[in-house]
């Protein structure tokens, strides 16, 4: 199986709060780096202790998103991918790429293509870049 891995700059806990209310999801996890044996963990930077050392959902259709808050110095913008959600009725994707957008910002709005019942791209609050892709038959 392969699962997306994610990080935030401390922004874990409320978006994966917010994926699992738009998107239907399940937390399985949700670790917070005061969690951690001190014998298991270095010392971390004071006032991280409440950040998101690891967290996992499982969406509906069993996906796996896992992901946490990075150290400041180690975090960059995400570029070069996208989360790629199927959703089978374009009503349903239409809605999830709308809640997805909100706050955020649409890079290629929600619309039907050749090869899509509907199809879109955005950025969201969180600066994750998702497709939401509602692939036409045969496709």
């Amino acid at each position: 199986m392969l699962s997306a891995y994610l990080f935030y700059q401390d922004t874990c806990e409320a978006a994966f709060n917010y994926y699992a209310k738009v998107l239907g999801g399940k937390i399985d996890a949700m670790m917070r780096l005061s969690d951690a044996p001190p014998s298991d963990m270095p010392p971390g930077p004071a006032g991280r202790e409440k950040t998101i050392m690891h967290a996992r959902m499982t969406l509906p259709g069993g996906a796996v998103l896992m992901a946490s808050d990075t150290p400041p110095e180690h975090f960059h913008k995400p570029q070069g991918f996208s989360i790629s959600l199927t959703v089978a009725d374009p009503a349903e994707g239409e809605r999830k790429f709308t809640a997805l957008a909100d706050g955020g910002a649409v890079t290629m709005p929600f619309s039907k293509t050749f090869w899509a019942k509907g199809f879109g791209m955005c950025v969201d609050k969180f600066g994750i870049p998702w497709m939401v892709n509602c692939p036409a038959e045969g496709m």
